[in-house]
């Protein structure tokens, strides 16, 4: 009896895996194919390909058979494009062309060498006839097609790594245009991207954005708080240049000047709260010979110190939440 049990525990449990699997297999669509039948296909495939790879082979400077090792290479997959879904069938290039001496060029001409570069939105266009929809939705009028960006500019087909797929490898591809953002990525306070744990398109998606720069989020303060949560929010009594925009006093790509900042109180602060409450003399010696904001005549000619908020010239000494703080004193005290 207890082996009976055992049979059929077995049995529940196996046809639960089958059925959980068939699931997700119909949820990714994956096409439903034998061992012979993607056989087949594979054969078809790389017949077709025999018509550039019996040329383009190993003896290659640029490594083009590599690309047999990325998904582009799957020819067990009706979905994987061909040589000639990406180049176009090129038959002057393949059979000759009396008008042309020596070899015609193909249809499409991804990397400049021996012949012209085909323009960058014919290029792209190749690219997108697979990979539309999702994050490719604004590419068209984007920042990097405007500028004449194509998608091999910064994607490698043929290698097996995709440096821009990569967290690691990712900013030296964006580096290569954004030279001062590289520059900023050095600097004392930054984000961690020489280390991997944050990349560039964490923040913004280079195949177009509905928002300014590029970014994945509408705003430059939703997209700051993807990870900086605790900055949200709600609290009594809010910092208006926080929920108005982080960038008012953080610079993202990198500061001399820790967390991020763009200057150090209170000159960051003054910036804003330039009233009594923060006021001292201006910079240069006052009529008592001290220098600016360190002490003022009053009335009765003796030398007077100004208000003590500008001890130390730590204003986040006193107010430390500077995002927001439930403190009923306000301020942005810590209470």
């Amino acid at each position: 009896m207890k082996t009976l049990k055992n049979w059929m525990a077995a049995f529940v449990l196996f046809t639960g895996v089958g059925m959980a699997g068939s699931a997700l297999a119909a949820d990714n669509k994956l096409p439903d194919l034998g061992g012979s039948s993607r056989a087949a296909v594979a054969k078809e495939a790389l017949a077709k390909d025999a018509v550039c790879s019996k040329c383009h082979d190993e003896s290659e400077t640029a490594p083009v058979l590599s690309l047999y090792q990325t998904k582009h290479g799957v020819r067990g997959d009706k979905r994987t494009p061909s040589c000639q879904s990406c180049h176009g069938e090129s038959e002057k290039h393949v059979k000759g062309d009396p008008n042309v001496k020596g070899r015609a060029a193909p249809d499409i001409v991804f990397k400049k060498g021996a012949y012209a570069l085909t323009g960058d939105q014919e290029r792209s266009g190749q690219c997108l006839t697979c990979h539309k929809g999702a994050k490719r939705n604004n590419w068209d009028g984007g920042q990097h097609q405007n500028s004449g960006v194509a998608c091999n500019s910064c994607h490698q087909v043929h290698k097996p790594a995709d440096k821009v797929l990569s967290k690691k490898t990712q900013p030296e591809v964006c580096y290569t245009c954004h030279k001062e953002q590289r520059a900023d990525s050095h600097k004392i306070s930054r984000h961690p991207l020489l280390e991997g744990k944050v990349a560039c398109s964490d923040c913004h998606n280079p195949h177009g954005s509905t928002a300014p720069k590029l970014l994945v989020k509408n705003t430059v303060t939703e997209t700051c708080y993807q990870c900086h949560a605790e900055k949200r929010g709600p609290f009594l009594f809010e910092h208006q240049p926080v929920s108005e925009d982080c960038s008012n006093c953080h610079t993202p790509h990198g500061s001399n000047i820790t967390p991020l900042l763009k200057s150090r109180a209170p000159f960051l602060c003054q910036e804003c709260h330039d009233g009594t409450h923060a006021s001292g003399t201006p910079a240069g010696p006052n009529a008592a010979g001290f220098q600016g904001g360190l002490a003022t005549k009053n009335t009765s000619g003796t030398n007077q110190f100004p208000s003590k908020n500008l001890t130390g010239r730590g204003c986040t000494n006193c107010h430390s939440q500077v995002h927001g703080t439930n403190s009923p004193a306000g301020g942005y005290l810590q209470r």
